[in-house]
């Protein structure tokens, strides 16, 4: 990935978990919205020696929080991400392609069992040497999903109208990577 200035050197990039973010937000009530996040994650950014690069993430889906631990434990369920038989989601990088001064990143998501390609809007902020631990590189992307593409597809309707959860799903992720020696 380069920008103008900046180019994300050859090598692993870890994601630091620690720096980085995975949250999403959905419709409720028609009215309003549900944020959350995922607490537990990881993943890297592969730069081969031509500069192609690869990602790859796994999130702890069972690690979900909203901030409701009632709300937290229906997600959990087999209502929505059924943790016991299918405890994390993937992502597998199958391109990046340039957006004007962004990039779309293309790949396999991976929740329920279900495997949809998705594109993300990327942002890639650029190149630090960090603070004695290495070289840090920092990454913005989302993408909207549909729940129900992923088997996600209880209805819970209102009386007016609508349901009480969107289907669309924002996914925003923060992420800070540091290069491995």
């Amino acid at each position: 990935m380069t920008t103008a200035t900046t180019a994300l050197p050859t090598g692993t990039w870890t994601i630091d978990p620690v720096h980085s973010a995975v949250n999403f937000s959905v419709r409720h009530l028609m009215v309003s919205k549900v944020r959350g996040g995922f607490d537990t994650f990881s993943g890297a950014v592969t730069v081969a020696e031509d500069g192609t690069p690869s990602v790859r993430a796994e999130i702890a889906v069972g690690s979900v929080d909203t901030r409701n631990e009632q709300r937290d434990a229906h997600l959990r369920s087999a209502d929505f991400f059924d943790v016991e038989n299918h405890p994390t989601a993937t992502f597998v990088s199958t391109a990046v392609r340039p957006d004007g001064d962004d990039y779309i990143l293309d790949g396999d998501f991976t929740l329920k069992g279900v495997t949809r390609p998705i594109s993300l809007a990327l942002q890639f902020n650029g190149v630090n040497p960090g603070m004695g631990h290495g070289e840090v590189a920092g990454f913005e992307a989302s993408v909207v999903v549909n729940r129900k593409d992923f088997g996600i597809d209880i209805d819970m309707p209102l009386e007016t109208g609508g349901a009480v959860v969107g289907d669309k799903v924002t996914i925003t992720l923060e992420i800070e990577a540091t290069r491995q020696a």
